[in-house]
């Protein structure tokens, strides 16, 4: 990351920023009839994407 320039200092009163926190992983969740078709914006049909 880039470095202030020596000159450019933050005033006394400002606290350090705190840390940014770690995001909590996503749940997944399970189709109960299988794989969703548009998972990857397409439909599957026996296998082959098949766009519309």
């Amino acid at each position: 990351m880039a470095q202030r320039p020596a000159n450019v200092k933050p005033p006394a009163y400002l606290t350090p920023s705190p840390p940014v926190p770690k995001p909590a992983p996503a749940k997944e969740t399970k189709d109960p009839l299988g794989q969703d078709p548009t998972r990857y914006g397409d439909w599957e049909l026996k296998g082959i994407a098949v766009d519309f």
